[in-house]
């Protein structure tokens, strides 16, 4: 097994993949959500697909929906169907998928306004809790999709930009 002192080199991100309960359901949800319809989507059925991510087959449906730099694949397992997670922030080896907004306060409003349910106050990085220090201002709020994936809307300044 390879150390974290091994450097490989992986610098680019394709695509995040979420496993969703209802595609339907998350396709709609991520349509509102990025204004994009999926640009690709199927079922699959494969007990070697399944093996190469540890399971004992992948009976599935799919969509996937491009964002300007990464994709994000909603999979629907059918066979074998999982139990849902909880991952909150703190739970190790939870994570977050970051949206970049370029008016915060706007797209903020806009979406509490539709009903989305963000998780506490939105947040504003102040001096003392960031490095670099150019990324004071950046402004955050976090949110839950329907499966209870964590999402998080940011405006980044100086050191958070992508």
């Amino acid at each position: 097994m390879a150390t974290a002192s091994t450097p490989i080199g992986l610098t680019k991100g394709a695509h995040v993949g979420i496993s969703v309960a209802d595609l339907d359901r998350s396709i709609a949800y991520y349509s509102a959500l990025t204004g994009r319809d999926p640009v690709a989507s199927g079922e699959m059925d494969s007990v070697a697909f399944g093996g190469s991510q540890g399971l004992s087959n992948a009976r599935l449906r799919y969509a996937t929906i491009n964002l300007d730099n990464i994709g994000i694949d909603l999979i629907e397992f059918r066979d074998p169907v999982g139990e849902p997670t909880n991952g909150k922030a703190n739970r190790p080896g939870s994570m977050h998928l970051c949206l970049q907004v370029d008016d915060f306060d706007a797209v903020y409003t806009r979406m509490k306004e539709a009903g989305y349910d963000f998780l506490g106050e939105d947040y504003t990085f102040t001096a003392g809790e960031v490095t670099p220090d150019s990324a004071l201002g950046t402004q955050v709020a976090y949110f839950n999709d329907p499966d209870g994936t964590n999402l998080e809307i940011i405006a980044p300044k100086g050191g958070f930009a992508n």
